[in-house]
Parts: structure tokens; C-alpha cells; sequence
């Protein structure tokens, strides 16, 4: 493991203690879950992202026009 020192806002960090504390696990422990599903979320972000790039761009403008013509605004 390696160690880092980051800064929490006093309430976050009280409340992080106390959540250590109800669940038995020490807080770099939440930490690095709370990190890995961060990054988990943005690798899925990202895959999406790329699966998506071929779609072709609609110009909001060109929604909206449509949308006027259709009746539907």
C-alpha cells in the first residue's frame, strides 16, 4: 500500500469516522472503495462514450425545430 495525505472538510471526515466505526473497517479502507468505484464509474462512462462515437450529432437547434413542426413544443 501506499500512503498519501489528502484533506477532507471536518463534517465529511467526522461522518467518514463514524461510518469506519459503525461498519468495523478503517476509513482508508472506505476511501479506497469510495475511489475504485469512482473510477469504476468512469471507465464505464468512457466505454460508453466509445461505443456511442459513431452516432451521428443532432444540433440542438434542429431538435427543437423538429419538435416545434411536430407540434410537440
Amino acid at each position: 500500500m501506499n500512503r498519501a495525505t489528502i484533506y477532507l472538510d471536518p463534517t465529511l471526515h467526522r461522518a467518514l469516522r463514524l461510518k469506519a466505526a459503525e461498519c468495523d473497517k478503517s476509513v482508508s479502507e472506505l476511501v479506497n472503495v469510495a475511489v475504485r468505484n469512482s473510477l469504476l464509474e468512469d471507465a464505464a462512462d468512457l466505454a460508453v462514450f466509445k461505443e456511442r462515437a459513431a452516432e451521428p450529432v443532432l444540433k440542438f437547434e434542429t431538435v427543437l425545430k423538429d419538435l416545434k413542426r411536430r407540434g410537440k413544443l
